[in-house]
């Protein structure tokens, strides 16, 4: 590790927001923190304009503990605003802009957001959405809101602290309804203290490093690569959204670590372009969130064989990653290492438990239970969903079932609660069906995953039919998508004579399942 390597990478142990911006703009002022379409920001002016859009917060009569809220794509604006909420304990809510508008009047109205930011091509959706709101949120378009900012002057503020909230991010529920996992300074920043300590080669960064933020920002595998780039004070190279060119373009541009889900690593190393890219600028590819397919894995180490891979398993309520499968055990021909989901990080406990909330012997299939500095401390307003998540003595429960092996690896099973990955996003059958529920030909619904090439999985619906009436598959997809985002609505839909059930009376999901995994991997990443 060289001079500069060492400078950038241990030379602080700060965990507030407020505290690493002062930091980089001290020690690094003139060197690029955000890169999007041609337009640098350096670290000192993140810093200046981060201060001034606090004072924008303030003339808004916005306080620390108040909910503002981003309907957009990736921006360099939407982090400008998120460093200002991060250093006030101001709570940025990023909102997938692939919602749809009842989707994000629930995640506003829950929050009580008193700003919303949007880019450019949301303004229009949000201000629809803001009017049927109570209290009318203003909207401000992000563009508007930087000008805006930059004609104040800085104000005295007092900063968030470690533990204060600073990010909350939306996770499907079991119940219809998305939660929202509310995440603070130090569940952001405590972890990398911890692999700089343990000298985890991928925590080592030199000061020409450039993370590529091409995942949306919504998902803590978007906002969370802000959270790295800048906490390690190097560039963050951003990209709206995720294209395969777009991601080529970047790594021979200069990106030098990147996270990316399965399912757009497929569409990449299979890009025709993909043949005559130079990958050498790429150091690092961290995946997951989704099953990855070993047979794509190995390809993508073909494709990149001096980039060093990393698995990286985590939920949005453990702030992102908390077990690593690191470079040493990738291969070229495969392992079976490469379809676990590597051993905890520094700081971190793993256990696999039983029904009884009890460590199980290693190799025995229980539910995944982790304990960290990341997790979150609870769900926003969801005092009983928090309890059933996180037990009294800090364990999160992961609703994972996995096996650990004697070296601590991690083997995901299968998800004990239903939840559906597809492209890297979560969703869950109880808030599709009961967007289908109410369509006139259907008696029940049950939604369940089932193998995809291209994502992953797909979302199928079941479908009994009521009596004397035909169910069209066409109809029954459109249906969805008018009431829920596009991912979220059935690919396939099966009509079935009835549904199968357990004595108590439960729709048994895992038998509907059954036959599509049939010969198929289903692992979580």
């Amino acid at each position: 590790m060289g001079e500069s390597n060492d400078m950038a990478q241990v030379q602080h142990e700060h965990l507030t927001y407020d505290d690493i911006l002062t930091h980089w703009a001290s020690e690094r002022p003139g060197a690029p923190a955000l890169e999007q379409e041609g337009r640098t920001t350096t670290y000192g002016e993140a810093d200046d304009i981060s201060r001034r859009i606090i004072a924008l917060f303030d003339k808004h009569g916005v306080a620390k503990g108040d909910r503002i809220a981003w309907l957009g794509k990736n921006s360099d604006r939407y982090a400008l605003i998120l460093f200002a909420a991060a250093r006030l304990g101001v709570v940025m809510v990023p909102i997938g802009w692939r919602l749809a508008p009842p989707e994000i009047a629930y995640i506003l109205t829950d929050t009580g957001a008193k700003l919303i930011f949007a880019g450019a091509d949301f303004v229009d959706t949000a201000k629809q959405v803001a009017a049927d709101l109570p209290g009318t949120p203003q909207v401000i378009e992000a563009e508007d809101a930087i000008d805006e900012a930059q004609k104040l002057d800085p104000i005295d503020y007092d900063p968030a602290g470690e533990d204060d909230p600073v990010i909350q991010l939306y996770t499907s529920g079991t119940t219809g309804n998305p939660k929202g996992a509310v995440l603070s300074n130090a569940n952001l920043l405590r972890l990398r203290i911890e692999g700089n300590n343990a000298r985890l080669a991928w925590h080592e960064y030199e000061d020409e490093d450039a993370m590529l933020v091409a995942m949306p920002c919504a998902h803590i595998g978007g906002t969370g690569l802000f959270n790295i780039g800048v906490a390690n004070g190097i560039r963050c190279i951003v990209q709206a959204e995720f294209t395969p060119e777009g991601v080529l373009e970047a790594i021979e541009g200069g990106a030098t670590h990147m996270f990316i889900v399965p399912a757009a690593l497929q569409m990449v190393v299979q890009h025709p372009r993909a043949a005559t890219t130079d990958f050498s600028n790429l150091r690092y590819l961290m995946y997951g969130a989704a099953p990855m397919p070993l047979e794509l894995l190995k390809e993508a180490v073909r494709t990149m064989p001096n980039t060093g891979f990393l698995q990286a398993y985590g939920m949005t309520e453990t702030t992102g990653t908390i077990s690593a499968l690191p470079p040493e055990d990738h291969s070229l021909e495969g392992n079976q290492r490469m379809r676990s989901a590597g051993k905890a990080v520094p700081g971190v406990e793993i256990e696999v438990r039983g029904g009884n909330n009890t460590e199980l012997p290693r190799g025995e299939i229980g539910e995944v239970c982790i304990r960290s500095p990341s997790n979150t401390a609870g769900y926003w307003n969801l005092p009983e969903a928090t309890a059933e998540t996180i037990d009294a003595d800090g364990w999160l429960h992961t609703g994972d079932a996995g096996v650990m092996d004697e070296d601590g690896y991690v083997y995901i099973q299968d998800r004990i609660k239903d939840m559906i990955i597809t492209g890297g996003e979560n969703v869950y059958p109880a808030e599709v069906e009961s967007a289908i529920y109410g369509h006139p030909s259907i008696l029940e619904v049950a939604v369940i995953g089932v193998p995809s090439e291209k994502w992953g999985e797909e979302v199928k619906a079941c479908c009994v039919p009521k009596p004397g009436a035909t169910v069209d598959a066409d109809d029954v997809i459109r249906y969805a998508r008018e009431r829920i985002a596009g991912f979220k609505a059935p690919k396939s839909v099966d009509v079935i004579p009835e549904m199968p059930r357990n004595p108590s009376g439960k729709i048994l999901r895992r038998q509907l399942r059954a036959p599509y995994w049939e010969g198929h991997e289903r692992q979580v990443g």
